[in-house]
């Protein structure tokens, strides 16, 4: 999701409630303790050079069981951040405490915005050897091209 997205998804909800993919609810007195720029600079295992920048939100708990962010927070925040550090419409990054820091794509399905999980991967696969994955097929499944062509036990072919 980009940070367009979600601004435009703030100004027509009530309130603003995260959940993990799983289903597994953010709890509702989070707080978004940080939205930055986050610009990575790096050399792929194939040796090209990459970069990256992602619009940040650090979500966390606390223990203030009566805090609720609303979405014109949440947009005011989104806002000064814009006007402070140049944040472009970016895609968004969310960073979430599970059994470290995770770093999750955020969607929005109607009424919640979900954490999707990401994972890692090789930009240079073609570069670094790493084999395509073979489909795996049932021998079973496999039909012969014609009738004709199949071998049976009277049919002289062996």
């Amino acid at each position: 999701m980009k940070l367009s997205e979600i601004k435009n998804i703030l100004t027509s909800v009530e309130g603003v409630n995260f959940q993990l993919q799983n289903g597994t609810s953010v709890p509702e007195h989070f707080h978004v303790t940080e939205v930055g720029v986050i610009t990575k600079n790096f050399i792929d295992c194939g040796g090209t050079v990459r970069h990256e920048k992602v619009a940040n939100f650090q979500l966390w708990n606390a223990n203030d069981f009566d805090h609720r962010l609303k979405p014109t927070k949440l947009l005011n925040i989104i806002a000064l951040s814009e006007k402070v550090l140049g944040m472009e419409d970016s895609e968004i990054e969310v960073e979430y405490q599970s059994d470290t820091i995770g770093k999750y794509d955020l969607d929005f399905d109607g009424a919640n915005f979900v954490l999707i999980s990401k994972q890692t991967n090789c930009l240079a696969s073609d570069k670094c050897g790493i084999p395509e994955e073979k489909i795996k097929v049932n021998l079973t499944d496999l039909q012969p091209a014609t009738t004709s062509a199949c071998c049976t036990p009277s049919g002289g072919c062996c």
